[in-house]
């Protein structure tokens, strides 16, 4: 019987299996920000265990509150910096060199096909993108992967996404992963892995695919994976060129992840997305999802372009390409806020931050402030935001705030217009 690309990699790390349907596996990758390790390293100083596995393996940053806006998150931060100078891990991005986790840390070429990747953050699934398996995971469990370099997990099922056909115009990866979990609910993938496959994906580039990848635990998926591949190769091609001949080796190489023909899988859903149009949701749940006609003519007051979901280079390029020459409603705030500093200083030298500027927008530092509601663009009680992040819970980016998730396209439409708008429209 063939395997799936999880169970390869379950296969591949296994150091124990205590328990029928427990898995104990070597971890590649421990990833650390402020918010979560802090709790995981104090504990384990008062339990006299303040060590790391492998100071190498463990990446860390401060992302979710950057600059510190309180004594509070100053000391989080302190914490996580004194530990990371304390047992030399080298790869630790402090104030003016950080950047969104799960943005930075690929572009820093940490994330290989085949790897094992925890963090205290549910987005972790984000890093499947390369064919990895990454997960989230609670205190305890990131307290023993820094000690120990491992986690205990549940033997792996599957289910598989295949996304037919060819995106239209102004539908992008965002409004794709919004449709798959409206269509599969937000339990429809709980404790299972989602590996997407089809032409749609083999289409999209790796900013697109962790686009994808990113919002797998909104339907309740421990990780979300794609098949490596070329797109793969060339987006590592500056980090591994040493370990391969050519590009087409590394491909090959590759291909020892990719699920087999005669996997089983859990279950299979196939979507055929030529007509999809793009994507927003309502209501308080990542599977309250309509297509944007249904949701046009919806005021807000602010737009947030930015997060671990869609504030790379690639989404910047498409939402200035909207607001190029326009100016965005005089009622709507626009934040926007690049992903890591090479973004930032990307955009800058190509000029996308000045369209923003000139539109309107307020352009932050790299940080995941807005998108959880801790600083740079907290909503006030009754306010809309039109945001590409990826949650809209009750009180998300605060107390009794709305948030309606789209793609940087439909954002960037809707600060112009001042209601969500179709960017098909613009």
């Amino acid at each position: 019987m063939g395997k799936t690309i999880a169970e390869k990699i379950f296969d591949a790390h296994l150091r124990d299996a205590p328990f029928p349907g427990t898995m104990v596996l070597d971890i590649d990758r421990v990833f650390c920000h402020e918010i979560t390790t802090p709790v995981a390293v104090c504990d384990l100083e008062a339990r006299g265990k303040d060590r790391v596995f492998d100071p190498d393996k463990i990446k860390a940053v401060i992302d979710h509150v950057t600059p510190s806006k309180d004594s509070k998150t100053a000391l989080q931060a302190k914490i996580i910096r004194d530990w990371a100078r304390r047992h030399a891990i080298k790869d630790f991005f402090d104030v003016g060199r950080n950047g969104v986790c799960h943005a930075l840390f690929p572009e820093k070429g940490f994330i290989r096909p085949g790897f094992t990747v925890i963090m205290g953050d549910s987005h972790t699934c984000t890093h499947g993108a390369f064919g990895a398996f990454a997960a989230g995971v609670g205190t305890t469990d990131l307290e023993v992967g820094i000690l120990k370099g491992v986690c205990a997990f549940r033997s792996p099922q599957t289910i598989r996404i295949r996304l037919e056909g060819k995106l239209a115009p102004g539908v992008y990866a965002k409004d794709v992963i919004l449709y798959v979990i409206g269509q599969i609910g937000v339990r429809g993938a709980t404790d299972r892995v989602m590996e997407f496959v089809g032409p749609v994906i083999d289409a999209m580039t790796m900013a697109s695919r962790m686009t994808v990848a990113n919002m797998a635990i909104e339907a309740g998926g421990t990780s979300g994976i794609c098949l490596p591949d070329r797109v793969t190769a060339e987006y590592l091609w500056p980090f591994i060129q040493g370990d391969y001949p050519s590009v087409d080796s590394a491909v090959e190489d590759f291909g020892k992840w990719h699920s087999d023909g005669d996997a089983v899988y859990e279950k299979e859903y196939v979507f055929d997305v030529s007509d999809l149009e793009p994507q927003v949701t309502f209501d308080y749940k990542p599977d309250c999802v309509k297509a944007v006609g249904e949701m046009a003519g919806n005021k807000v007051d602010q737009v947030y372009i930015g997060t671990c979901t869609n504030g790379r280079l690639e989404d910047l390029r498409v939402a200035a390409e909207i607001l190029k020459g326009k100016q965005i409603a005089d009622h709507v705030r626009g934040i926007v806020s690049p992903a890591t500093p090479r973004i930032f200083k990307e955009a800058l030298e190509e000029g996308i931050i000045d369209i923003f500027m000139a539109a309107g927008f307020c352009v932050t530092n790299p940080t995941c402030g807005a998108c959880l509601g801790m600083s740079n663009g907290v909503l006030a009680e009754g306010e809309v935001c039109a945001s590409t992040s990826n949650r809209n819970f009750v009180g998300r980016m605060g107390q009794g705030g709305m948030v309606h998730l789209m793609s940087p396209a439909t954002a960037a439409a809707t600060a112009v217009a001042g209601v969500i708008t179709d960017p098909r429209s613009v």
